[in-house]
């Protein structure tokens, strides 16, 4: 549609409210926004372009055409709102990287002997879940720490089925499990240590330990010194938990503080959570900068807390969210409880807000500054380098081979002196007879920038400067491969010191820039050659490997392919089917198929009875 078409469909949508669809030519939602009236909202958008920011002036320039959903209120639409952008991710919307929600501790109290298991999310099963935590990692280790602290067991045996059976292992003689697998422990023992783990989930550490230390007095008491030492043992690892903080489930939370700033082309989103009046944890995400903070942080607010389904009874804002109270119903109505969100004016409320706006500065312009180093780096690369642009995209090569074979190549792109590791490209070299590496980097230069003439996808930009692996021999043959393809780029070969590492660049017609001497370019260069030498390394070995192994088993007569998975599955190393006795491989294979494996590696003329 044309800009004419967009602004009188526009004008004749209902003034109700609903939520809009912004589509480019593709068909693809770029933008999802609520609208307390329909056509005043969007009609915004295709007014005079002066008073748009370069951002929406960039979105409206994309729009091809737009749809609308008519909403019965302006909550119906808030909540259509959040749903869509979720659903879609629009590339113009402000939005959270991690918007996958965290995991849960999950026990369900209704099996004999109930354990703590990690779950993705809380669902209506009758289980009690606890959390959500900060990442997987953190909800494991707090699994790992409960059961450590409360001696509970962590190996693959089901109780009651596996009492009685066997010895304790290993776990029960290092001190990290109270021998549950053994008849003398009770089911009414279990319970009464699963009670206490779970009231350390629900925050109620204090009371756990003061219910030990008196415990642990009785055992003294009595002269039971070995079952105080036990108390106390456990009573310092609650304590040690409560004191650190591990438990930060959301579900914990009294109050959340939110910040958000912006500078430069940064910003960033933070969330301090507080219980009982104390800091326990710190949350943040860079995003893009809004024209709006106040658009930004309500739809961050709304991202954040929907996605985790769990928010605390106050959340304290820098500024007024325009419909803070249909979110607050919003809230209420996903996670069955009443959620304020107020904005502070004084005291220690405020303070608690101006200190998540710091932390949302001091991130932000954390980042801004490293950015800023990175690109006074660039500019000097450029000054010694006599580019006439910055070098914002360098791609960097390296050939890896052992005598000739398995012979690869990498490319590694830094934009902005930063890795771009989805750009990152292998190459198998074809048709090389021999260790030739100057026939190498050309072919590898030669694919790569048919590729960009073809306009493949991963190829079509072009960088600012190759850096190649080598010298000016390698540098001079790169320069006449693409001068034969019509292309012109700066190119340098990258020449080491007696350590390994770059100390110069060196040009196809010889001329050597020294690097050496200035820190930041020796550090981005040096870091540029180890990513790429890495990237070269790892290709190669997998390769070699596979070829090794195809090469091991793919001889053996008797032995096709599902035979070789077989035996490489169960023995996991050619080494280890090498060693297996003619029983062992029957066990895995054929009488026949195990024949032949045993001759081939044991190299014996007779057959086995």
């Amino acid at each position: 549609m044309t800009f004419e078409q967009l602004r009188e469909k526009a004008h004749s949508l209902p003034l109700e409210p609903g939520v809009y669809l912004m589509q480019d030519a593709g068909g693809t939602i770029i933008y999802v926004g609520k609208a307390k009236r329909l056509r005043s909202r969007v009609s915004q958008y295709f007014q005079d372009s002066a008073s748009h920011s370069p951002k929406t002036r960039m979105m409206v320039s994309k729009i091809d055409t737009f749809d609308v959903i008519v909403a019965a209120s302006e909550f119906e639409a808030l909540v259509l709102e959040c749903s869509l952008i979720k659903r879609h991710m629009p590339k113009y919307n402000i939005l959270l990287k991690d918007d996958k929600g965290y995991p849960f501790v999950r026990i369900d109290l209704r099996e004999e002997f109930p354990t703590f298991r990690l779950a993705n999310k809380a669902i209506d099963d009758g289980a009690n879940y606890f959390g959500p935590f900060g990442s997987r990692f953190i909800t494991q280790h707090l699994i790992d720490t409960l059961r450590l602290t409360f001696r509970l067991p962590g190996c693959g045996k089901q109780f009651p089925r596996d009492q009685g059976k066997g010895r304790p292992c290993l776990n029960y003689q290092m001190g990290n499990c109270e021998g549950w697998c053994q008849l003398s422990r009770t089911k009414a023992q279990y319970d009464a240590v699963i009670a206490q783990a779970v009231q350390v989930l629900r925050g109620d550490y204090q009371k756990v330990a003061h219910m030990l230390r008196e415990q642990m007095e009785a055992a003294s008491e009595a002269l039971a010194f070995e079952q105080a030492i036990q108390l106390r043992d456990r009573l310092q690892a609650i304590e040690a938990l409560g004191k650190k903080q591990l438990v930060t489930a959301r579900s914990m939370v009294d109050v959340d503080a939110v910040g958000y700033a912006q500078t430069g082309n940064h910003a960033c989103f933070a969330v301090l959570h507080y219980v009982g009046g104390s800091l326990i944890d710190k949350e943040y995400e860079i995003v893009e900068p809004s024209d709006s903070e106040g658009e930004a942080l309500s739809s961050l607010i709304k991202q954040y807390y929907l996605s985790r389904r769990s928010a605390p009874k106050t959340i304290f804002l820098p500024m007024e969210m325009e419909d803070s109270e249909l979110f607050s119903q919003l809230l209420q109505q996903e996670l069955g409880k009443k959620v304020r969100l107020r904005v502070p004016q004084r005291g220690d409320n405020l303070r608690l807000v101006e200190l998540a706006v710091k932390n949302a500065r001091e991130e932000a312009q954390r980042l801004s500054s490293r950015e800023e180093r990175l690109l006074g780096s660039l500019s000097l690369l450029q000054k010694m380098l006599g580019l006439s642009e910055l070098p914002r995209r360098l791609e960097s090569y390296d050939i890896s081979n052992i005598a000739g074979t398995d012979m690869v190549a990498s490319m590694v792109v830094f934009r902005d002196g930063k890795p771009l590791k989805s750009a990152y490209r292998h190459f198998k070299l074809e048709d090389m007879a021999g260790q030739d590496d100057y026939g190498a980097m050309r072919q590898v230069l030669r694919r790569r920038f048919a590729h960009y003439q073809a306009g493949d996808k991963g190829f079509e930009e072009k960088p600012d400067a190759l850096l190649i692996d080598g010298g000016v021999t390698h540098a001079d043959s790169v320069r006449k491969e693409l001068q034969a393809m019509g292309i012109e780029l700066p190119i340098f070969g990258m020449v080491k010191d007696g350590r390994h590492r770059t100390r110069a660049l060196v040009t196809p017609d010889g001329r050597e820039i020294g690097i050496a001497g200035v820190q930041a370019v020796f550090s981005l260069i040096g870091q540029i050659q180890e990513e790429t030498h890495r990237f070269a390394i790892t290709y190669h070995k997998k390769l070699r490997s596979k070829r090794m192994r195809r090469s091991e088993l793919d001889g053996i007569e008797n032995i096709g392919d599902k035979r070789k998975q077989a035996l490489l599955d169960h023995f996991r190393t050619i080494t280890r089917i090498s060693e297996a006795t003619y029983e062992e491989l029957c066990r895995v294979v054929p009488k026949n198929s195990a024949q032949s494996v045993y001759d081939y590696f044991h190299k014996k003329q007779e057959k086995l009875p």
